[in-house]
């Protein structure tokens, strides 16, 4: 994978993130009963930031100082 496609695949990470972020808020205000849903959604949110953090790391230059 070129850096240029990680960036793109980094920027789609973080859309569907914030995206994952505005759900669960909606979910929430909706004073839904769907607890298992909402667990479900944080759940895909963890692991999209846990992919967001690898590829940020990979692409951010070690800096010895």
């Amino acid at each position: 994978m070129t850096e240029e496609e990680m960036r793109k695949r980094l920027a789609g990470l973080r859309i569907e993130h914030r995206d994952l972020d505005a759900a669960i808020a909606a979910l929430t205000a909706a004073n839904t009963q769907d607890q298992l849903q909402i667990a479900r959604l944080k759940k895909r949110k963890l692991r999209l930031k846990d992919q967001i953090s690898i590829i940020e790391d990979f692409l951010t230059p070690d800096i010895i100082a």
